[in-house]
């Protein structure tokens, strides 16, 4: 007997993992997932996420502030974010650090649609190896007679269907994202 609920968590770990990957893809808007992961390096090469060291704004569409919770460290979070090459330069701008987004060009938002494709079909492949592994589990148990033939199948096809049903929320994610980058 399988455990589906088991099943689920792992996959809904793989969907997360996957939203969280595809946040930092760029769109033509700005988002908080564009800088909230990037790791610079405070307090005398303490590495840390943004997202630990301040809070994240956008104010239109085309940029984003960081307002840091300790101003010392300010001029520190600005060479970071410069340093970790992720397409925005950082302004301070007082106690804030501005960064406006360029605009995509079309090669550039093909390149992200290439690359949303090559994160998707990653996650599609630790979908299957789930269920492969789940699938395992389940062949051991009929092998050791501890289920039926009946149970085997009926399980293997109930994990067929979860695992359809995950690799469809991905798809579905991964086809938002592509409209978002495709402006």
């Amino acid at each position: 007997m399988i455990d589906f609920q088991k099943v689920k968590q792992r996959m809904d770990k793989i969907v997360e993992l996957f939203s969280t990957d595809i946040a930092s893809i760029r769109t033509g808007r700005a988002t908080p997932g564009l800088i909230e992961n990037v790791v610079v390096s405070v307090y005398g090469g303490q590495k840390m996420k943004l997202v630990e060291l301040g809070s994240i704004g956008v104010p239109d569409v085309r940029s984003l502030t960081f307002q840091p919770w300790d101003e010392a460290a300010i001029r520190e979070i600005s060479n970071g974010i410069a340093a970790a090459n992720v397409g925005l330069t950082p302004a301070i701008d007082g106690q804030l650090i501005r960064m406006n987004l360029p605009m995509l060009t079309s090669e550039q938002r093909e390149e992200y649609i290439k690359l949303l494709g090559r994160k998707l079909e990653a996650a599609r492949v630790m979908t299957r190896d789930a269920r492969a592994d789940f699938r395992k589990g389940l062949q051991d148990a009929k092998q050791d007679k501890t289920i039926s033939e009946d149970e085997f199948k009926r399980d293997e096809v109930e994990l067929q269907k979860t695992t359809d049903q995950y690799i469809g929320k991905l798809e579905e994610i991964a086809k938002k994202k592509e409209v978002e980058v495709r402006g």
